[in-house]
């Protein structure tokens, strides 16, 4: 997700998020994230102009894609 306040929920459920691009949020760095989104946000609404994300290139759709293989692995081979 690229939904930082949704990706924070899901792990204090104890579930598991990556961004689109592959990086995997984590308990340890999610307090981080969202104090920079909070950031980013107070800054626009004051005007300032803080760009967006580069666009998704094959690499980060490859690395999204990683993720989800390895993901899907631990999970089959939970069962």
């Amino acid at each position: 997700t690229q939904d930082i306040p949704l990706a924070a929920a899901v792990l204090a459920r104890g579930a598991q998020a990556v961004t689109p691009r592959g990086e995997p949020f984590s308990p340890e760095t999610i307090g981080e994230r969202l104090a920079m989104r909070d950031f980013l946000d107070t800054m626009r609404a004051s005007g300032v102009q803080t760009g967006g994300p580069s666009a998704m290139s094959m690499g980060d759709r490859q690395a999204f894609a990683r993720q989800l293989d390895r993901y899907l692995a631990r999970r089959g081979a939970g069962k």
